[in-house]
């Protein structure tokens, strides 16, 4: 039995909480790894999991054996790491997730840049809109926007987002332009909501020390970043969106800015991933180039004038 390949699918069966995904996160047959970790558990003369045909649970003693096992793979991989040129030229696979929006109109158009720095790095991207557990789905890192709230992950702000309130040049000629936040109210405005929570978000405006909320009751909300920009371009009502994603409908006519001079809040940017997992030379070397590209990326510095 390879002890450390053993090991190394015995976290993964406790990090994805189950055979099925951690065979699926290792590209390797479901049979191996209920065999590996049957190995460890005869080998260790004790319980590492308990199995039922739906769940996988970690016993008390496969819990501290887990976090052995974490720290020597940790251990393992920093010291093939300084012995190996991976931290000058990291290779392999890189699984990371980001917002759909965020992901098409700032971090793909730069890929290029970074494939050029790293190319021996094989990149899976996964795009929505949605939070992903990242334990559960073998993601190495993500890329969040928000307010944090899961205190298992390690983040790292790497930028901001800026917002602009909008409309269809139908939509006002139908309904009229808004000269105050509070003249939302009558308005018809489209809505985001959490994919998480299924909350809808109010919208917040500053001017000069005031402050306002505006509570949204509109009549339609949508939890996709370009299902949201598709309704304001159809017309539905007014939108409030990241100014990467509305900037280039404003210069090309098909929406018009309004409320120019309120400031909406700014939304901060994380890159995130799990505090008992390794960063590798792959996830350091992507933190620090979204950290470098977050901030010079004409949309994500500043807000425009």
């Amino acid at each position: 039995m390879n002890k450390l390949l053993a090991m190394e699918v015995f976290v993964q069966v406790v990090d994805a909480g189950g055979f099925t995904r951690a065979a699926e996160n290792m590209k390797l047959p479901k049979a191996t790894v209920s065999t590996l970790v049957q190995s460890l558990e005869t080998t260790l003369a004790v319980k590492l999991l308990n199995r039922t045909t739906r769940h996988v649970s970690v016993t008390p003693d496969g819990a501290a054996y887990y976090e052995r096992c974490v720290r020597i793979l940790s251990d393992v991989r920093d010291t093939e790491e300084s012995l190996s040129c991976t931290q000058l030229n990291p290779s392999g696979r890189l699984r990371v997730d980001a917002p759909t929006g965020l992901a098409s109109e700032v971090i793909i158009p730069a890929l290029p840049d970074f494939f050029a720095r790293y190319p021996g790095i094989q990149l899976e991207l996964g795009c929505s809109d949605r939070p992903v557990d990242l334990l559960e789905e073998g993601v190495d890192c993500a890329v969040r926007g928000g307010e944090l709230e899961d205190s298992n992950l390690i983040a790292r702000r790497v930028g901001t987002m800026h917002y602009i309130t909008c409309a269809s040049p139908a939509y006002l000629a139908r309904h009229g332009r808004p000269a105050h936040p509070s003249e939302l109210t009558r308005h018809r405005c489209v809505n985001y909501f959490s994919a998480r929570t299924g909350k809808v978000f109010d919208w917040d405006f500053t001017r000069d020390g005031e402050r306002i909320q505006v509570p949204m009751e509109g009549h339609i909300a949508l939890n996709d970043s370009y299902a949201y920009t598709a309704a304001g371009l159809a017309g539905l009502g007014i939108v409030q969106m990241a100014n990467f994603m509305l900037e280039p409908m404003i210069r090309a006519g098909r929406l018009v800015s309004i409320l120019d001079d309120w400031a909406n809040d700014p939304m901060p940017v994380h890159a995130v991933y799990p505090h008992n997992r390794h960063l590798s030379a792959k996830v350091r070397v992507f933190v620090d180039w979204i950290a470098e590209l977050f901030p010079s990326h004409p949309c994500m510095g500043q807000p425009s004038a």
